[in-house]
């Protein structure tokens, strides 16, 4: 594994404890350039997480909490007359930053949601008619509680789609639970936190990962498992192939942070239920008979052949 790369993992175990996968594909989704989807119940670490990789590298860390009367140019910025100029001026909004925390995004309404819509997917904003990029790197961490459905707004397929990784935080097992009193006993560990990254080396470790060599039978491997999903008899819309396109960014990611130049079947497989599964949009018939997309997930990747050839460094 890269020392820069483990530097910052043992940054974010200061903070969270045995949420070693957690940050792993956190970091996957950072260096592939992609956003992060966290969902799970209040209290579990979602926004100390964001905030410890945020706080690993010297970044220009973002807030949105977002509200029902949450407002568009809330997010992206809004132009101000300025009466000694004469000219309207720019205010930019929190989405200009280098890693967004976007807090309990189904909290807001569907019109403010679709204002990270632009940013997230072409790193830009457009306001008044005039299109502002977003400098990179760019890097969206969004929550959201799955058991209250009171005053919340469903994602719509276009925002989930827009999400690289879906990620679930779990529950701490009790002894890391007591690990986590010992720490909290004595401050904040996440004041603790130094920078151990810079904004210049991470640009070059994302340069780097553009660099991991997928050979063709993996790639026919991740069309095939895009392809079941639109073919399944539970699935109503299968994933597109921006989905696929993000299994292979991620997967070439996960290769080099395991210290690999070249991506195997086995980095797909991991990835593909969190890199397909808030996209796949089912039918009633699976719901009736209790059938969850992960499920779906588990059953295409156990019939689909997996390529045999002998996979070496290229």
């Amino acid at each position: 594994m890269n020392s820069q790369i483990q530097d910052v993992l043992e940054n974010i175990e200061k903070v969270m404890i045995g949420k070693r996968e957690v940050a792993e594909l956190s970091i996957v989704a950072l260096l592939a350039r992609g956003h992060i989807l966290l969902e799970d119940v209040p209290g579990v670490g979602k926004t100390m997480m964001v905030r410890a990789l945020a706080k690993s590298f010297d970044a220009q860390f973002k807030r949105i909490q977002f509200t029902p009367d949450l407002l568009p140019s809330d997010v992206v910025g809004v132009s101000i007359y300025n009466p000694k100029t004469m000219e309207f001026e720019f205010r930019p909004g929190p989405i200009m930053g280098d890693v967004i925390l976007a807090d309990e995004i189904n909290r807001t309404s569907p019109k403010t949601q679709s204002a990270l819509l632009e940013g997230m997917e072409e790193a830009s904003v457009t306001i008044d008619g005039n299109t502002l990029a977003i400098q990179q790197p760019f890097f969206v961490m969004a929550t959201q509680n799955p058991i209250e459905h009171e005053g919340t707004y469903p994602l719509p397929e276009a925002q989930l789609d827009r999400f690289l990784l879906k990620i679930k935080m779990g529950y701490p097992s009790r002894n890391e639970e007591v690990e986590i009193l010992r720490r909290a006993e004595n401050g904040k560990p996440i004041e603790k936190i130094k920078a151990v990254l810079t904004v210049g080396q991470l640009k070059e470790l994302q340069e780097l990962v553009q660099g991991v060599y997928v050979e063709d039978s993996v790639k026919n491997y991740m069309v095939e498992l895009a392809s079941q999903t639109r073919e399944n008899s539970y699935v109503n819309l299968g994933v597109s192939p921006r989905a696929t396109i993000a299994l292979m960014k991620a997967s070439q990611a996960y290769a080099f942070l395991k210290g690999r130049s070249y991506v195997t079947p086995d980095d797909v497989q991991y990835l593909v239920p969190f890199v397909f599964s808030h996209r796949l949009v089912l039918k009633p018939d699976a719901r009736y008979d209790n059938i969850t997309s992960e499920e779906i997930i588990e059953r295409i990747i156990a019939k689909t052949p997996v390529p045999t050839k002998r996979f070496a460094e290229q």
